[in-house]
């Protein structure tokens, strides 16, 4: 395989962290294709024996934080955030339910909410977390045990149903380092 085919097989794990992290489709969509043009452009960079799935996620996170930081209007605990007025998908989880994880996930602090994801989301293990956002695993998991707790808390403040949505935060992120 070429490095070009396989940064095209983490296209949707990349979409999917930019879709979580920005909480919109078009931002996330120009997240991604930063991220495949900067790896491309850079692909010197790579060791061959190191993780393309981290390494790509980092340059995503790494392109994320400086958009943020070009535009700072963009808040993430405003209560106008896009992710505010966002309707939830239909599918198997209750709509409600799964909108109140979405308002109280993109209430969290970054850097909280970002370990939740890499762990959480993207599945990835501690050491890469760590790796991806440049921090020791310490950091990882303590920022881990935050945002759930966080998160238990801000649901806790929803009015979702008894325990449903509860019950999601309780499995996000459980696993071993």
């Amino acid at each position: 395989m070429s490095f070009e085919a396989d940064i095209v097989v983490w296209l949707p794990v990349m979409k999917r962290y930019a879709r979580a992290l920005t909480g919109d489709a078009a931002w996330a969509d120009d997240l991604v294709q930063d991220t495949a043009e900067r790896a491309l452009s850079r692909w010197h960079a790579f060791r061959p024996q190191s993780n393309l799935r981290a390494w790509l996620l980092t340059i995503l996170r790494h392109l994320y934080i400086d958009q943020l930081r070009m535009h700072r209007e963009i808040a993430v605990d405003d209560e106008s955030a896009p992710w505010n007025r966002m309707p939830a998908p239909p599918g198997e989880v209750d709509t409600l339910v799964l909108r109140d994880m979405q308002r109280a996930l993109y209430r969290l602090p970054v850097p909280q909410r970002e370990v939740l994801l890499l762990i959480g989301l993207e599945e990835l293990s501690y050491q890469e977390a760590a790796a991806v956002l440049k921090v020791p695993v310490g950091t990882v998991m303590s920022r881990l045990s935050r945002a759930r707790e966080h998160l238990r808390a801000l649901l806790a403040e929803e009015p979702c149903r008894k325990g449903s949505a509860l019950t999601v935060v309780r499995t996000v992120g459980k696993s071993t380092p």
